[in-house]
């Protein structure tokens, strides 16, 4: 039976931002729910805060490919104490093919700024160094510096990490990241002089 009621509903031009609110809000809840869950979401007044560094060892870690590697492995000695702390984070062994290729050993460390840092002494030529690690994999340096005794190729391209190489004669070494010219001027330094680690 035809009761003749009409639901009434606004037209679209007479909604206002109350309506808008009401709408989203269930939205929102079920979001924040669902984050809360996940533990995917926290507030903090102070901003973003650095997760915890992994725990690295790399003394032991070097050390362990003075004896294993067929070159020289050095142990730069960074600072360790805050506010200058150098700290370890990573380290992982790799192989380069081709023309001039060989193994490799790398340990990365965080900057006192945050910022990461890859240390790489291998056996390979420096343009094979270069090839695998410089930006466009280029073997074309763009500068030098010098650093801790040694003259470092620096490989640099406008938007990407820059590489510096040099040739201890018997190892070659490679530092790259995202840290500031200081950064790369105290760990070219500290690997320019420090001595091979023992190998037996």
């Amino acid at each position: 039976m035809d009761t003749g009621c009409v639901s009434y509903q606004k037209p679209r031009s007479q909604n206002d931002y109350k309506d808008l609110i009401w709408s989203l809000a269930p939205l929102v809840l079920i979001c924040l729910v669902i984050a809360g869950i996940a533990s995917q979401c926290s507030f903090s007044t102070g901003g973003p805060k650095q997760g915890k560094i992994p725990d690295f060892n790399a003394k032991a870690a070097l050390t362990d490919d003075a004896h294993l590697m067929s070159f020289p492995i050095r142990l730069p000695a960074l600072p360790d104490t805050d506010p200058n702390k150098w700290t370890p984070n990573s380290g992982s062994h790799d192989t380069i093919t081709g023309n001039g290729g060989g193994d490799t050993s790398t340990v990365g460390y965080i900057t006192p700024e945050g910022t990461y840092m890859q240390l790489t002494q291998s056996n390979a030529t420096v343009e094979a160094l270069a090839k695998k690690y410089a930006p466009s994999h280029s073997s074309t340096a763009t500068g030098t510096q010098q650093h801790g005794g040694h003259m470092w190729s620096i490989y640099a391209e406008q938007g990407a990490e820059p590489a510096w190489i040099t040739d201890f004669g018997d190892v070659r070494v490679l530092i790259k990241g995202a840290g500031n010219g200081a950064a790369f001027d105290t760990l070219a330094t500290a690997v320019g002089q420090a001595q091979p680690l023992p190998r037996d």
